[in-house]
């Protein structure tokens, strides 16, 4: 069931609503969203990239820490009054001007 940005800021909200005590500070929640960045990389590299992967590591979900990052960035939307799809909207449309024909001569790329 797909659902669009606004309506998951409302779940969001609920749920803290419904089941936290209320949001934590803009303080709090950007180190934890700083944390929960940090778990992603740290699937990443030992996925994806150089590094060996633990065998503690194996089992870690990479959309579950997505899922994550997506969580506390919408919190910090949520109690800052940000609109998570004017904002998005907004800047792909800048994207899709100023970057429409930017990577398409790029060596690196081919």
């Amino acid at each position: 069931m797909s659902k669009g940005i606004t309506e998951v800021q409302k779940i969001v909200d609920d749920w803290i609503k419904n089941h936290g005590v209320r949001y934590f500070n803009e303080l709090t929640n950007m180190a934890q969203l700083t944390e929960e960045v940090g778990e992603v990389a740290r699937i990443i590299a030992r996925r994806y990239g150089e590094q060996s992967e633990k065998e503690s590591d194996k089992n870690k979900d990479l959309g579950e820490e997505l899922a994550d990052v997506l969580f506390v960035t919408v919190c910090l939307a949520n109690q800052t009054g940000v609109d998570l799809q004017a904002a998005f909207d907004k800047k792909m449309n800048i994207k899709t001007e100023r970057d429409h024909d930017r990577h398409h001569g790029n060596e690196k790329l081919k």
